[in-house]
């Protein structure tokens, strides 16, 4: 029967870890094996190895032997049939197959502890309140998992824990066999934890380039990504200032011309821009609008957009710098041509303006606002401003 119980468990084992198979590995080199005497109706307290970086799970056997006993197979041997902790967990199986074939007639309690005050202060008055686990009821053998997400006993950071024995023999000593064996998440064991990576994205946010986005999550995750497959959290860590200054900037490059992320970011400055331009900050816009132009992403709406600011603060020569380049990209946009029109009125060259007014004046600048009806719009805007001319009226006679 126990066969039979023992080859459904491997069975089982096989079945889960096949759909649900963890990235990481048991680490026998960091497991601990601690064969302790505890003298008749004592207690005492042992810690584990150190804990690898990225440790999700472990897995423990207490076995108690008799005098002449010995263990015949290691917890470590019997977890290289278990390719990761999850079918450990599934049921009271798990638990059954991993404890030791043997084991004495004796029996002790034992706690778990996470700090070595807490294991000490156990030994001397035998309570278990601090205790992360405790198990009351006396056994000759146990076996257990602790895992990351469902035990107190395991941290991110934990590095070490301390198992408690009291002995429950009251004229001899006991031995105690402990075995604990830690499994190694793969990611995890980068160093990479969960308040790491809010430290670089964290820093990220506060990059110039981040700050050109409204929404910067995916362009910091992508260089988070990027310094986490490059470095180990410890090698990152060891770089100076300065180097990690170029990693920023060289991952952010790489993260800002990807084809997603550029596109967001791009869409993101001109819904910035968009707001400043309601709010008549034309001042404020025009950086925005010569990133956009600088990075070589900007469409002739730019450019309509940018020489509208220039008009807005006066800067006509720039106005028609910024327009003509608009017309390169895309001759047929009528905001640009009304623009340059505009500029050409406001820097004396009525004749250049009247031309443009006349040409187009039957047509729409966009799908529901007319060519006449933004130029009055749009002259009410710069009188507005304080831009004065003599010839708008002019202007609007030709319509």
């Amino acid at each position: 029967m126990t066969f039979k119980k023992t080859l459904l468990f491997l069975c089982a084992i096989s079945f889960y870890s096949t759909y649900a198979q963890k990235e990481g590995y048991w680490d026998k080199e960091r497991a601990t094996t601690r064969e302790i005497v505890v003298s008749a109706r004592d207690r005492i307290t042992v810690h584990t190895e150190d804990l690898p970086v990225g440790t999700t799970e472990i897995v423990y056997r207490i076995t108690l032997l008799d005098k002449n006993q010995e263990m015949t197979n290691s917890l470590v041997s019997m977890l290289k049939a278990i390719p990761d902790p999850y079918g450990i967990g599934q049921g009271s199986a798990g638990a059954v197959f991993l404890m030791s074939k043997i084991s004495g007639d004796d029996q002790c309690t034992y706690s778990i502890f996470t700090s070595n005050e807490n294991a000490k202060k156990y030994v001397s008055d035998g309570k278990t309140d601090t205790a992360c686990f405790a198990q009351l009821e006396p056994v000759s053998k146990d076996a257990k998992r602790l895992s990351l997400d469902k035990s107190s006993c395991l941290k991110e950071n934990t590095t070490t824990i301390w198992f408690g024995f009291e002995s429950k023999n009251w004229l001899l000593n006991q031995k105690i066999v402990l075995e604990v064996v830690p499994w190694v998440d793969t990611k995890l064991n980068r160093g990479w934890n969960q308040d790491n990576k809010n430290e670089i994205i964290s820093l990220c946010k506060t990059s110039t380039m981040a700050q050109k986005m409204a929404n910067s999550d995916d362009f910091c995750v992508c260089i988070l990504n990027k310094i986490i497959k490059q470095y180990r959290y410890s090698e990152f860590q060891k770089l100076l200032a300065i180097e990690k200054t170029k990693v920023y900037k060289d991952f952010g490059n790489a993260c800002y011309n990807d084809a997603d992320i550029s596109k967001n970011v791009y869409n993101d400055l001109r819904t910035q821009i968009a707001a400043l331009l309601k709010k008549e900050k034309y001042n404020e816009a025009i950086p925005k609008l010569n990133t956009i132009i600088n990075d070589g992403k900007a469409t002739a709406t730019d450019y309509s957009s940018i020489g509208y600011c220039y008009i807005l603060t006066k800067q006509y020569a720039k106005a028609i710098k910024a327009l003509k380049e608009g017309e390169k990209l895309d001759d047929t946009e009528l905001l640009v041509k009304l623009n340059l029109a505009h500029v050409y009125l406001l820097s004396d060259d009525y004749s250049a303006a009247k031309s443009i007014y006349k040409k187009y004046q039957n047509q729409n600048v966009t799908d529901s606002l007319s060519w006449t009806d933004k130029t009055k719009l749009d002259f009410t805007t710069f009188q507005k401003a304080g831009i004065k001319s003599e010839d708008y009226e002019r202007v609007l006679k030709l319509f």
